[in-house]
């Protein structure tokens, strides 16, 4: 029996996200081991073309895509097969809500926060690739993955390299948790030569290969922030144990350091199916196809302090992280808003902070007491965030 399947047979699984990066990748080691899976959903977001050739490949049961204007270009995609079709927001809720043992929550933003729940409220193991989940309602999902007895398991490179060497058992032995950040490829740029960027420029990352939002979330290193939020949730420790520092060569995907001095890291090459694969056959380790890691040929790592003044976007995010409540909420959707912007060349790539800034001063702090406030905190912030790009309000 594969290392992947449950006693019972194959272990049933539903990809959320599955044309985008991480999506992509766990259909490669799906594909790698048939037999080991049976897929119950494929969702996707408009890419019809793609979410068809690997429905067509995977026979989910239902193959969902969630721009409901999109539904006809998919059934028509699908004719000819037993596949049920189905679109909209709602729709990709519902495929969540199916029965599986394994699910990818892949989807990009806020947008995955209510199917990822969806997975959770079944009580299934949820890989969560999706940060924005605990960044914008940390408290309440940590409540329902407790009252569901689901299982979360971190596929963020930084966090799964965490989660792979935090001694739970032991935690209050845990000094703090260091996450490793590449810079991006802005880190040795100045402010004067950031202020000029392109989105060509800000999505061509040195090292990992992600989707245009998570690029220059990298570029800004308000994808380290959102990160610093959601390791706060995903481990036992305070909010003024979880460090950044760069590593350029992104051989070093996070550490723990311990009371004693002893600091544990997780090594590997840039290649997201090692923690897709550590996700995937949790809690045992199953083969995955990325180069291995050579050392010698690397040749030598370095570190550096990040930079909160080039990079306010991480200084933001702590201090979100600090306030709590709907401040992470507005942090994320605030920054979603403006790094469609830039992407949209609406604004530069230095405004993007600025935006993220200013929509959190105009929003008071309230507390997040369930997904209505959340979705209200949301929507409030994104039209707030929208009104300063639309009035050029940022001061360049």
């Amino acid at each position: 029996m594969a290392l992947t399947a449950t006693e019972n047979g194959p272990r049933r699984i539903t990809i959320l996200g599955s044309t985008g990066s991480i999506g992509c990748n766990t259909i490669d080691l799906v594909e790698r081991e048939p037999e080991g899976y049976c897929v119950e959903a494929l969702t996707a977001n408009r890419n019809v073309t793609l979410l068809a050739e690997q429905a067509r490949r995977l026979r989910p049961r239902i193959a969902v895509v969630a721009d409901a204007s999109r539904y006809h270009a998919l059934r028509e995609a699908l004719s000819g097969t037993n596949i049920e079709v189905a679109a909209g927001a709602a729709a990709v809720v519902e495929a969540a809500t199916r029965p599986v043992d394994w699910m990818m929550a892949g989807i990009v933003g806020a947008a995955g926060l209510a199917p990822t729940l969806a997975g959770v409220r079944q009580g299934a193991i949820v890989a969560l690739a999706n940060k924005e989940t605990l960044v914008c309602a940390g408290e309440l999902v940590l409540r329902e993955v407790k009252a569901k007895r689901a299982t979360l398991l971190p596929v963020d490179s930084e966090h799964n390299a965490v989660f792979q060497v935090f001694d739970f058992a032991q935690s209050d032995r845990v000094a703090r948790i260091i996450l490793t950040a590449s810079g991006g490829p802005f880190r040795t740029k100045s402010l004067d030569e950031m202020r000029g960027m392109t989105p060509e420029q800000a999505v061509a990352h040195p090292n990992w290969r992600m989707g245009a939002k998570i690029s220059v979330d990298s570029a800004t290193l308000m994808n380290k922030g959102l990160e610093v939020i959601e390791a706060f949730y995903l481990f036992p420790v305070r909010k003024d144990q979880v460090d950044v520092i760069v590593h350029p060569q992104s051989v070093i995907h996070s550490m723990v350091e311990y009371i004693d001095g002893s600091v544990l890291a997780q090594l590997g090459t840039p290649d997201m199916r090692t923690p897709i694969a550590y996700a995937m056959g949790w809690p045992k380790r199953i083969a995955a196809p990325s180069p291995r890691l050579d050392l010698a040929a690397v040749g030598q790592l370095t570190f550096e302090r990040p930079d909160y003044e080039r990079f306010p976007a991480l200084r933001l995010a702590r201090a979100a992280l600090e306030a709590g409540g709907s401040a992470p909420t507005v942090l994320n959707a605030a920054n979603e808003v403006a790094v469609h912007a830039f992407l949209d060349r609406q604004i530069g790539f230095l405004d993007i902070a600025k935006i993220v800034g200013e929509t959190l001063d105009r929003i008071p702090c309230v507390a997040i007491d369930d997904l209505d406030v959340v979705a209200e905190i949301d929507r409030e912030a994104r039209a707030i965030a929208g009104e300063i790009i639309a009035r050029n309000r940022v001061i360049n």
